[in-house]
């Protein structure tokens, strides 16, 4: 655990604008203040870690406690309304992605849970159990079904390509009367709390369905293909695939949403490969890809919040958290940039942060938290002390996989970044600092400050909110050492820029290379 960190809400806030900070510290109290981050360089041969007091009216000390953090994802649907008339029947497609003895929750409601096992499918209920004997294998799909009678359940498990092999179909039986599924969860189990955080699944899931009738038979379920008058609910994954709510085709409109951002839009059970563009042939991209370690947001409250000063000069700047004794101290920095007040500049020079790179490397873990890095850090006590291999709590980057081999398609900004942050060595590099990203763009930082030329911080999601009216107000615009990762909206709002006159800067390598894309509803990704 880190004794404290915090997160801010944003990356950057105009001057006169208000920023919310979120804390975890394991101590009783810490204190707060705020600083200007000059240089972020923890080698002892360079411009060093340089830090500047700034007056802030949220100085002072705060109440410390310990927030958790909630991984997995999941959807949860309200069907409180389901009272069957007799016998019913409830199924999905399933396709693990990780059977390695670890519980795997492919749906649940309070009372009852059905996992996934390299054994086969478990049905759980009150204290009571069956199994499918017969096998499962990872990245292959299956069809689920409980099938709910008078006798009691039966769980049946097919296996929906039965040219892979091992035979994956079977079938076991519970002789008792299951609560009705009325607040059901998929791809986690529930533990009571508002959060479940029992048992998330990894893989994918395809049209869960609830019927009338006792659908036991050895024909796979083709939703489209059942009578209307069959459906309780038919949660069909093909629709609103850019959102984070699961619609229900059936009569109740028994709508859900997903939590922590699973993966949309996966091909699904009966994909072609003829189409590669999912917004084609949303049917066959018809399957949500859940993970164990999935987060969109850590959730923890605003600890407290301030209005940047209207008069507080553009720059980078920081929440700086400190906690124990002052021979012992804890210490996070919170790095923020602020711009101009509204419409303004301030210099004839904007130093642009590369915010869209830094947000998709987020917590990337390059696998070399190793001797050499430790050593290093040890020797250059202005180094940042946390390492995201050491912390996976807080989220991947777009460079890393998931716990199950699948890659990561979202990085978010609700969580604490621990590659944001000065003095944080990407590498321990034996010919220089091994700066990347945020830390190494304080080096334009700290040489404009040197040359005693004026500079107005702005960044890419600035960009992305403002358009060419931003870029307009300057002379010149400088990039940081790795502008990578551009949007449409980045890219046309320079393009228009320098079309008009305006002077743009290259001074970074692999720059405008890969793109990515703010999403329209949920923010932060």
């Amino acid at each position: 655990m880190i004794p404290i960190i915090g997160y801010a809400d944003r990356f950057s806030v105009r001057a006169g604008g208000r920023l919310e900070l979120k804390v975890s510290c394991a101590h009783a109290e810490y204190r707060a203040d705020l600083v200007r981050i000059r240089s972020a360089d923890p080698n002892p041969n360079g411009p060093g870690v340089r830090m500047e007091p700034v007056p802030a009216a949220f100085a002072g000390a705060h109440a410390g406690r310990v927030k958790p953090v909630h991984n997995g994802s999941w959807a949860e649907i309200d069907c409180a309304g389901f009272t069957p008339d007799g016998d019913w029947t409830l199924s999905v497609r399933v396709q693990p992605w990780l059977l390695d003895g670890r519980a795997q929750a492919v749906l649940g409601w309070p009372g009852v849970t059905l996992h996934a096992s390299a054994e086969g499918a478990v049905l759980r209920a009150d204290g009571q159990e069956c199994r499918v004997a017969a096998p499962m294998t990872e990245r292959r799909w299956y069809e689920l079904r409980l099938v709910s009678t008078g006798a009691g359940m039966r769980l049946m498990q097919t296996k929906l390509h039965s040219d892979w092999g091992v035979d994956g179909s079977g079938s076991a039986s519970l002789a008792a009367t299951l609560p009705l599924p009325q607040h059901l969860l998929l791809a986690a189990a529930p533990d009571g709390t508002a959060h479940p955080g029992r048992d998330h699944f990894n893989g994918r899931l395809e049209h869960p369905m609830l019927l009338r009738g006792a659908f036991d038979g050895p024909t796979v379920l083709e939703p489209a293909a059942l009578p209307r008058t069959a459906l309780h609910a038919w949660w069909d994954f093909s629709l609103g695939q850019d959102t984070d709510c699961i619609t229900d085709r059936g009569p109740h409109r028994w709508h859900g949403r997903l939590v922590n951002l699973p993966t949309r839009a996966s091909r699904g059970a009966f994909w072609t490969g003829r189409e590669l563009n999912w917004r084609h042939a949303p049917d066959e991209y018809a399957a949500i890809h859940f993970h164990a370690d999935d987060l969109y947001d850590c959730g923890w409250e605003t600890d407290f919040s301030f209005t940047v000063p209207a008069d507080l000069p553009s720059g980078v700047y920081g929440v700086r958290l400190r906690a124990g004794p002052e021979d012992n101290i804890d210490e996070d920095v919170v790095p923020f940039f602020v711009l101009p007040p509204p419409g303004t500049a301030t210099a004839k020079v904007a130093l642009l942060f590369s915010t869209y790179t830094y947000q998709v490397y987020a917590n990337f873990d390059r696998g070399n938290y190793d001797d050499a890095y430790r050593q290093r850090r040890a020797a250059w006590p202005g180094s940042y002390p946390h390492h995201p291999g050491d912390h996976k709590q807080f989220g991947l980057s777009t460079y890393d996989w998931h716990v199950d081999g699948s890659g990561v398609a979202h990085s978010t900004l609700r969580r604490p970044i621990l590659t944001f942050r000065a003095g944080y060595l990407a590498y321990p590099d034996a010919r220089g600092s091994g700066l990347r990203h945020f830390p190494a763009d304080m080096h334009l930082a700290a040489w404009l400050d040197a040359m005693g030329i004026a500079w107005d911080a702005i960044t890419d999601h600035d960009i992305e909110a403002e358009g060419t009216d931003l870029l307009a107000r300057y002379k010149v615009v400088l990039t940081g050492s790795h502008p990578e990762y551009h949007s449409l909206g980045t890219l046309d709002a320079l393009r228009d820029y320098t079309a008009t006159g305006g002077r743009l800067v290259y001074l970074g390598g692999n720059g405008f290379y890969w793109r990515v894309a703010l999403h329209a509803e949920t923010p932060g990704i």
